[in-house]
């Protein structure tokens, strides 16, 4: 159910044809599975994941009515959003770990923030969008736990800090809280965590109706996560199609390296 299979060549995006052909298909993705569960296909957001592949294949979607488009580092997010500063109308998120030296580059382009775990992140984030008098929307991300040996490995505040966090989060200046954010277990069915998301959810909007959202879902998932009431989906293998990472050393700086790498994703 992936993308087709596109070039391994680093220096090649994928064709034209090929972004299109993966478009269609993910979006009826969404679209069958918001139907499936009774949704309207509306509420899913498709947010596309454009890790390691050039901007041009950024713009090539865009140009399809795409809109928004996350990273996992801040460095490569800062550079696409530099080459694509003549489509401004496109909304840049971030999905991967920030750390806090880092929040006001962030801020400058902008950027929603999908993986804010830990109080001092939100301080951070704050001020700079103070100093910048800008809003940024912030997810708070949780983690929804995994096989023995990799509990944590995905980033995320445990499930039981995530509404105080996101009460500090609603309450810092300068910040938007926009919902949770997760990533299913690697290796287990994402539906028993999804519905675990879905609670959480609902026990943060009681607090904060404004919070609304919900970003869960990837290539391999969606379906489940839009079944569990996801309105954000981050979709990156099935759009762009598989790449290896660049060095092994990015693999070790980059704890959330891939929202687009675990065992349910071909």
């Amino acid at each position: 159910m992936a993308g087709r299979p596109l070039s391994s060549d680093a220096t090649d995006g994928p064709s034209a044809e090929q972004l299109a052909e993966n478009l269609r298909e993910v979006r009826r993705r969404i679209d069958a599975a918001a139907r499936a569960a009774g949704r309207d296909p509306a509420e899913v957001r498709l947010l596309a994941v454009s890790k390691t592949w050039p901007a041009e294949a950024v713009r090539v979607l865009a140009g399809l009515g795409q809109r928004d488009f996350a990273e996992n580092r801040v460095q490569e997010l800062s550079g696409k959003a530099a080459a694509l500063a003549d489509l401004p109308d496109l909304r840049w998120h971030l999905v991967g770990q920030l750390q806090r030296n880092k929040a006001a580059v962030v801020v400058r382009l902008g950027a929603t923030v999908h993986s804010v775990d830990r109080a001092s992140l939100v301080e951070a984030l704050s001020r700079a969008a103070e100093r910048e008098q800008r809003e940024i929307g912030v997810f708070v991300q949780v983690d929804l736990g995994g096989p023995e040996g990799e509990i944590g490995a995905r980033g995320g505040a445990e499930p039981a800090d995530a509404p105080a966090l996101a009460d500090a989060v609603a309450a810092a200046p300068g910040l938007e809280l926009r919902g949770l954010m997760a990533v299913a277990p690697r290796g287990a069915d994402p539906a028993p965590a999804f519905a675990r998301l879905a609670q959480l959810s609902a026990r943060v909007r009681a607090d904060h109706p404004g919070a609304s959202g919900t970003s869960a879902g990837m290539s391999g998932d969606l379906e489940a996560a839009v079944a569990a009431g996801a309105t954000v989906v981050r979709v990156g293998t099935a759009l762009f199609g598989a790449r290896p990472l660049a060095s092994r050393e990015e693999t070790a700086t980059d704890p959330v390296r891939s929202h687009e790498s675990h065992q349910h994703h071909p």
